[in-house]
């Protein structure tokens, strides 16, 4: 079974959702082009997966361009990303496979990107056809678990050599330099030549723990870049998904797939529950609902009911009924989101103003 975002998440799908596991027909009512479905297999790298296709589609809206961005380019910067900040704090930070949109968009901004060919296949370097971790992040993980030592006054010394060397022994090394279509590009060059504004992505999200119309950084645990989400009640956070893909934006969702997420390719509530601010807030106190996965939102659809449905592409191949798409009903979204990973051009002009005044 392909990995999701955790082993909770995982486990879950091998054994069936609870949703029925049903035959259901939609009718398209708006798809936004967007790459190919990809396959994270045996790595906990949806976040980088979907974050990436949502950039592909952010250019491919822009400029008209396909590209197909490397994932292990950002998993190489991004785990030794993750390793700086748990030893700056001391050890008392998450060491995971997990991560969020956050970390593609710091990763591309801070340290650039590279066409997928650019790199040594994960196979290649495994001995498995795809992005196998089993091994890969164990053995990462023991080694920055014994940089900081207990009662040690400061960290190994050369530690960030020991570290990158598991990495590179597992994903690959990043290229310095490297040919794409006859021009020559560094990392840093090839991101800045793809027509994005790094400053032009927000994270909106949802919850009464935090005031609304504020920034908060979400507590979770595959957050650890502790970037903040801009904070507004259920209804309208629903309105700006359906205004964006209105408007020809996808968006990049990250949430929970850990309860009415259907192997088959269907998420959706049953009938006798209906979403509310009130009820999205239990299940994050009390952790029925997780942050867990990362996809991305490309469409609208409805079933034969007329029953609104988003149409999402997710990470794991060709797999399901839909062959690599899920459809998700609105009420799970409404019910299910952590928060949206969007351009703030899609927001709706009032909210659009609000964030670019304080953001």
């Amino acid at each position: 079974m392909l990995m999701a975002l955790t082993a909770s998440a995982q486990e879950n799908l091998q054994r069936g959702a609870t949703a029925s596991e049903v035959k259901k027909s939609f009718k398209t009512v708006k798809e936004i082009p967007i790459t190919s479905v990809k396959n994270q297999y045996r790595s906990g790298t949806c976040w980088d997966f979907a974050t990436l296709g949502y950039f592909e589609s952010e250019i491919l809206r822009k400029t008209g361009k396909t590209y197909d961005l490397c994932e292990m380019f950002v998993v190489n910067k991004d785990y030794m990303d993750c390793a700086t900040h748990y030893v700056r704090m001391h050890g008392f930070s998450q060491i995971s496979e997990g991560g969020s949109c956050d970390d593609v968009l710091e990763v591309m901004r801070q340290h650039g990107i590279c066409p997928e060919d650019a790199m040594p296949a994960p196979g290649s370097l495994t001995g498995d056809s795809l992005a196998n971790f089993k091994v890969f992040f164990p053995e990462l993980e023991q080694v920055v678990r014994s940089i900081v030592r207990k009662d040690a006054k400061e960290p190994l010394p050369h530690w960030q050599d020991s570290v990158q060397t598991v990495i590179e022994k597992y994903v690959g090394r990043c290229p310095e330099s490297f040919v794409y279509e006859g021009k020559t590009y560094t990392p840093k060059s090839f991101a800045e030549s793809l027509g994005l504004d790094f400053d032009d992505y927000v994270s909106l999200t949802s919850y009464t723990h935090h005031p609304f119309n504020k920034w908060f950084i979400i507590e979770a645990p595959y957050k650890w870049r502790l970037k903040p989400s801009y904070n507004i009640p259920i209804e309208q956070l629903m309105d700006v998904l359906d205004k964006a893909l209105d408007a020809g934006y996808t968006v990049a969702w990250g949430g929970d797939v850990s309860g009415d997420f259907t192997r088959t390719g269907l998420a959706m509530l049953p009938d006798s529950v209906q979403p509310s601010q009130q009820m999205r807030q239990e299940q994050w106190d009390d952790w029925r609902f997780t942050y867990d996965h990362v996809m991305l939102i490309y469409g609208k659809a409805t079933d034969e009911q007329g029953k609104p449905y988003y149409i999402v592409k997710n990470s794991w191949g060709k797999y399901g009924e839909y062959k690599g798409i899920w459809y998700m009903s609105r009420d799970y979204i409404a019910l299910n989101t952590t928060y949206l990973f969007l351009n703030r051009h899609a927001l709706p002009e009032s909210l659009r103003k609000v964030v670019n005044s304080i953001f």
